[in-house]
């Protein structure tokens, strides 16, 4: 049931139901020269990002997809692999590296695999999942690697939440 949300449209898997190990994969995504254009053009106008021709002569030899874009691209594939989670917030990410320009015509995925599950020790309703992620060529190949730390809800949040809603 990746991705999958409860029949009210919201995240069904809390902090309980997640295992350390527990390995994911999205679908392949080709990107396209006028993605790259027009986000960069938007949020990243570096000449390498919007300048196919002056891009030739850049290290890359052709233009390449911004690291915000990319990171863009992983949260749409994250959200389709792991949207059933029912993530509080993120708070931060660890060992962040581009390892590989996206090119136009690249097909990438991205792989998540759980390393750490820490419960509240404030005694709040979540803990804490530490996830390794990989946006990946087709061929293995790591274009960006990072560790995210969110929190989660457990299932007592959600039985809070439920208690409250049926007093008010």
């Amino acid at each position: 049931m990746t991705g999958a949300l409860s029949p009210l449209g919201t995240p069904w898997r809390t902090f309980e139901d997640l295992i350390v190990g527990e390995r994911r994969s999205s679908a392949p995504r080709t990107v396209s020269e006028e993605e790259i254009l027009a986000f960069a053009r938007a949020y990243d106008p570096q000449w390498f990002h919007t300048d196919p021709e002056a891009a030739r002569s850049s290290v890359f030899g052709q233009i390449v997809a911004s690291g915000i874009h990319v990171l863009a691209m992983w949260r749409q594939m994250d959200h389709a692999i792991n949207g059933d989670i029912d993530f509080v917030c993120g708070v931060g990410w660890d060992n962040l590296r581009l390892k590989r320009a996206v090119r136009a015509g690249d097909t990438i995925h991205v792989t998540s695999e759980i390393v750490r599950l820490e419960p509240s020790r404030s005694g709040k309703p979540r803990g804490t999942a530490v996830t390794r992620y990989a946006v990946l060529l087709a061929d293995g190949t790591q274009c960006v690697t990072f560790e995210s730390t969110n929190l989660v809800y457990t299932r007592g949040a959600r039985k809070r939440d439920s208690a409250s809603a049926s007093t008010s």
